[in-house]
């Protein structure tokens, strides 16, 4: 196992996490996982930084459904633009809580404002609802939602961690095909592939925090197995991706998702879409969200702060 690969700090952290011996979510129902991943998520975060605003607001995602969601931003100023972000959790975990601290990070280094979205989870909704939801989020947005909110919806840009950079890809996708323009494409560690079997599936499939017993019960609760060659799930599978938004694609290194993300980094590249490109050396998936242990988070959030910085401002 390529556990020198690891920076000191991360195998320390991962060693800790081994000996506390939690139960792992994929030997859970989906209730105890949202319920152990609300209380342990923000654990190794930085600790939640004041700001200026931070407003929870409800999102209209279908007809009669409206999604809760949470408004961060570092300034009272008017006419900001807008990330829409998707929180990971494989699509069945995760909520605006267990993402709060990072929504701030991005918030206070982008100097934007940042929406995240509590879109419905499996298996209670399976696929392609959280896509729905998602593309129905920045379509508010684009429409009247950001006006509403005070905010400038014709500076708008989606992202997302793992599952959240998934669904942030194929949102991209979708804006693309409906003619809305996008300033950048923010993916944190995400899933592309439709089968989790590049090499990196192989090589960090047990030890590495995110194991493959975990992917495989995530994928299980969302969608079934005929389904996962569609690109709205496994963006890669996609046809052309030309045309859609420049994409700043933040990798971990030690992660099983780490080759799929470069697969989909030289796709876009291949279909002419400008991509900024950082694998984080040493650490493994979620960590973006270990600011308290990890360095590289933090500098990891800083990078991503600085490409919707410039972004926003046109390139």
């Amino acid at each position: 196992m390529p556990f020198h690969r690891l920076t000191p700090a991360m195998r320390d952290l991962l060693q800790r996490i081994r000996r506390a011996n939690r139960t792992p979510m994929h030997l859970m129902d989906a209730a105890d996982a949202r319920r152990h991943y609300d209380a342990s998520a923000e654990i190794l975060d930085l600790p939640r930084a004041p700001l200026a605003r931070v407003e929870d607001l409800h999102v209209p995602v279908a007809p009669g459904v409206a999604r809760a969601a949470r408004l961060y931003a570092a300034s009272t100023e008017t006419g900001l633009p807008v990330l829409l972000y998707l929180h990971g959790g494989g699509f069945t975990v995760g909520s605006l809580e267990t993402h709060d601290s990072l929504c701030r990070q991005i918030a206070l280094h982008s100097g934007a404002a940042v929406v995240a979205l509590d879109y419905r989870l499996a298996p209670e909704h399976r696929f392609p609802t959280a896509v729905d939801d998602a593309w129905a989020g920045l379509q508010w947005l684009a429409g009247p939602g950001a006006a509403a909110l005070g905010l400038d919806g014709t500076r708008l840009a989606v992202g997302g961690d793992s599952a959240g950079g998934t669904l942030a890809a194929v949102v991209a996708i979708l804006a693309r095909d409906a003619g809305l323009k996008l300033a950048l494409q923010a993916l944190i560690t995400p899933g592309t592939t439709a089968h989790a079997d590049t090499a990196s599936h192989a090589v960090y499939a047990e030890g590495f925090l995110l194991e493959k017993a975990g992917i495989d019960w995530f994928f299980d609760q969302y969608i079934d197995r005929a389904q996962r060659s569609d690109w709205r799930f496994a963006p890669l599978e996609a046809d052309d991706l030309e045309g859609v938004a420049p994409a700043w694609i933040g990798l971990a290194e030690c992660d099983p998702l780490v080759d799929e993300g470069v697969a989909y980094g030289d796709r876009l590249r291949l279909a002419g879409v400008a991509v900024d490109l950082e694998i984080w050396r040493g650490v493994t998936h979620d960590f973006i969200k270990m600011g308290r242990a990890i360095p590289e988070a933090r500098r990891a959030q800083q990078a991503l702060g600085a490409a919707l910085r410039q972004a926003f401002a046109g390139g």
